[in-house]
């Protein structure tokens, strides 16, 4: 009886070998890194949600308690209610575009609100459907005028979208540096908010118009970013699972006799055509059938 030879003690291809093994470390980095950053997004979003169930329903205090200064921020004070006393600036309203709301296009409507002290703060009052032509809300509710009590629920500005602009009277986003440019020469620049604005939950005395639809509560959906964290450390198993079956079976041919490996590897590959040869006629005889 012979016994294999020295050659066909240890499997053949050490370069191709080291090529599967380093693309396979290479992709279960890649699934361990996008299964990381998945998992960090699904904080962020548990982080918000989290934050919303804190401020939504908390009582509603001074604003001087939040935010001490016109421009100050403060991320976890956002959605907490506060209470403002003045009046609307009504003739600097401005409308804020590509506002949807349950898939219909719309506006914000965004009135300064200037407090007893001279603070001047951003209200959004809420949600207005566009007119016929997009062009503008197909409607306008003015606020109540002179002195009003309101309850806000604070949020952190928005950014300035590049090369996306607004037509007069309107903001692309609501951008607070750029509401503060707006309101040059009627409000001194350092008397308006510039960190944070208002979402209106209440306003007294109501008024004599029906107000915009009012902010919707945000929903506690933290989306599909657990399954998509655990799907990339699935994937990186499976090719690390693949390569380690691969070895083996490699070293099970390499212990072979030499004459025999090479029956051994078409065997492999005799095998697995004749299993894409039965799934095709299986798939013909299916649509024959139908």
């Amino acid at each position: 009886m012979t016994g294999p030879g020295p050659a066909a003690s240890r499997p053949t291809g050490v370069r191709r070998w080291g090529g599967y093994v380093a693309f396979v470390l290479v992709f279960a980095i890649a699934c361990g890194l996008l299964s990381w950053w998945q998992w960090a997004r699904r904080e962020e979003a548990l982080g918000r949600i989290d934050l919303v169930e804190r401020n939504w329903d908390a009582p509603a205090v001074p604003l001087d308690e939040l935010l001490p200064a016109p421009g100050a921020a403060d991320p976890e004070a956002e959605w907490h209610p506060v209470l403002l006393s003045g009046e609307y600036l009504v003739d600097e309203e401005l409308f804020v575009r590509g506002r949807p709301r349950d898939g219909a296009p719309g506006f914000a409507q965004l009135v300064p609100f200037r407090l007893d002290d001279g603070r001047v703060i951003a209200v959004d009052r809420g949600w207005l459907p566009n007119s016929s032509d997009g062009v503008l809300p197909g409607a306008d509710p003015a606020p109540p005028e002179g002195e009003v009590e309101l309850v806000v629920r604070l949020r952190l500005g928005e950014p300035e979208l590049p090369g996306r602009g607004a037509p007069e009277g309107q903001l692309a986003t609501i951008n607070l540096p750029q509401l503060a440019e707006a309101l040059d020469g009627v409000v001194p620049a350092d008397r308006v908010d510039t960190g944070m604005y208002g979402l209106l939950a209440d306003e007294a005395p109501a008024p004599a118009e029906p107000r915009p639809a009012p902010a919707l509560r945000p929903e506690a959906d933290e989306g599909p970013h657990l399954s998509y964290a655990l799907q990339w450390i699935m994937f990186a198993l499976v090719a690390i699972g693949g390569l380690v079956w691969a070895w083996r079976r490699e070293l099970r041919i390499a212990r072979l006799p030499a004459a025999q490996q090479d029956a051994a590897r078409r065997e492999r590959r005799s095998s697995r055509d004749d299993l894409e040869e039965d799934a095709l006629l299986d798939a013909a005889e299916g649509r024959g059938r139908e």
